[in-house]
């Protein structure tokens, strides 16, 4: 396709991989933060050492500063904003924006309070005459892998089928493509909820626990994260997926993921500030924790893991003590769906 004009809204690991892929294929990458020094260091470096130590970004990668100057002239605007400020970035990116583009985001949460998807919040902030039907783009990817241009498989979700093949062709090439799907609460939940079992299974791994309960929490999980999907309106096949199972895969049992770090940390006997100040990036399975919490109890879904991960750590109970409550709950079937 002809070489697009695209501004990536956080220059974050994942921000950073996904601006590489885009300046593979050709486009011009405009990366926008709001760190001074960080934004410096891409242009006159080409590094980003907070995040890849060794890897040095093409030059014709520019960050800015200013975000009107980013936007000026642009095709397409890629979140990659972590979720409690995607709101605030969206409103601002309103406020500027004076053309029509198309509109993708790359995070993975559910916003506290409202326990909106990100999709959602981008509709809410974003008038309509000015942009596509978000798109989202999410899947099985560290960005540490992606950086180094590994084989990467992901999806890109929208209700408008064109802009989700727009994104394919945008993103694809021999090392990174993309399957569209329509399936936006499906793929959403997916990306957002596997991060509260990534903590989970991080925390087994801490607590000395093997590959038993490794593939106990992920399948229970899956089971859990689709349940909740479901009775917010989304397909159960999506969570068969590259979103679902396969984001599940690998956020789960890698250390490559922060959530899981997290959650192996846990395991471990430290407590949730220290890790939070020593992992220097946002842990989104945390704040989703207890989003996901509140809708199981709003909706009446059954939610074990997530659970006994909220009881962990907002109300202080030991982790190990909580997946041993887990563990003696009744006895129930295999695919029940409801409490």
């Amino acid at each position: 396709m002809s070489r697009q004009k695209i501004a990536v809204l956080g220059p974050g690991s994942w921000g950073t991989a996904l601006s590489q892929v885009l300046n593979d294929n050709g486009h011009e990458v405009r990366i926008w933060g709001n760190i001074p020094e960080q934004v410096d260091e891409i242009n006159e470096f080409h590094t980003n050492k907070q995040y890849f130590k060794d890897i040095i970004l093409d030059d014709d990668i520019k960050a800015y500063k200013d975000l009107s100057e980013a936007l000026q002239g642009v095709d397409a605007i890629l979140f990659v904003v972590p979720t409690k400020v995607t709101r605030l970035v969206a409103k601002q990116v309103a406020e500027i924006l004076d053309h029509k583009v198309v509109i993708m985001h790359a995070s993975k949460g559910l916003e506290p309070g409202t326990h909106e998807r990100l999709s959602v919040i981008l509709e809410e902030e974003i008038p309509a005459s000015l942009r596509s039907e978000i798109v989202v783009v999410s899947g099985p990817s560290h960005a540490e892998e992606t950086i180094v241009r590994d084989i990467t498989l992901i999806t890109a979700a929208s209700k408008d089928l064109e802009a989700a093949k727009y994104v394919q062709r945008v993103f694809s090439n021999h090392y990174f493509r993309l399957y569209t799907n329509p399936d936006v609460i499906g793929v959403e939940t997916a990306g957002a909820l596997k991060n509260i079992i990534a903590v989970g299974a991080g925390a087994l791994h801490g607590m000395g626990y093997g590959d038993n309960a490794k593939a106990a929490v992920i399948t229970r999980g899956l089971a859990e994260i689709t349940r909740l999907g479901v009775s917010l309106g989304a397909d159960p096949l999506t969570y068969s997926g590259l979103s679902g199972v396969g984001d599940l895969i690998v956020t789960g049992t890698s250390p490559y993921s922060r959530n899981w770090r997290a959650g192996d940390a846990l395991g471990r006997g430290e407590k949730l500030a220290d890790i939070e100040k020593n992992m220097g990036m946002v842990i989104e399975g945390i704040s989703t924790t207890k989003v996901a919490y509140e809708l199981a109890q709003e909706r009446n879904v059954y939610m074990p893991i997530t659970t006994a991960i909220y009881q962990a750590i907002y109300e202080g109970k030991n982790i190990k003590e909580a997946i041993i409550s887990m563990m003696t709950n009744e006895f129930r079937a295999e695919n029940e769906w409801s409490k």
